[in-house]
């Protein structure tokens, strides 16, 4: 997982269904800020799997067209196997089950 940009930030583009679920943050406005954003996001998420955290450039974002979330499946060399659709409503996790199980047949 790589945390990039906050989608809905308090100071932008904050939407109520944040405020009803406590998520509420400023758009960081340097790494440090991000790291505690991404941190806290983790947490609060009970995100189990490592996290990354996007430069303050979005340079991850925008090299992976990833906001406000994607997901990607690469493999062993560095290859992109699979590329979701934007999300959140835009990709199926079982589409990226899918194509992990294909990646592991021999």
């Amino acid at each position: 997982m790589v945390y990039i940009s906050e989608a809905h930030p308090t100071d932008l583009w904050q939407m109520q269904s944040n405020v009803k679920e406590g998520v509420l943050f400023r758009n960081p406005a340097t790494s440090q800020d991000r790291e505690a954003v991404a941190n806290s996001c983790v947490r609060k998420l009970h995100i189990e799997m490592p996290a990354l955290i996007d430069s303050i450039d979005n340079r991850v974002e925008q090299d992976y067209t990833a906001w406000p979330d994607r997901l990607y499946l690469i493999d062993a060399n560095g290859r992109i196997q699979f590329k979701s659709a934007a999300g959140p409503f835009g990709f199926e996790p079982k589409q990226l089950a899918a194509a992990i199980a294909l990646l592991r047949v021999p």
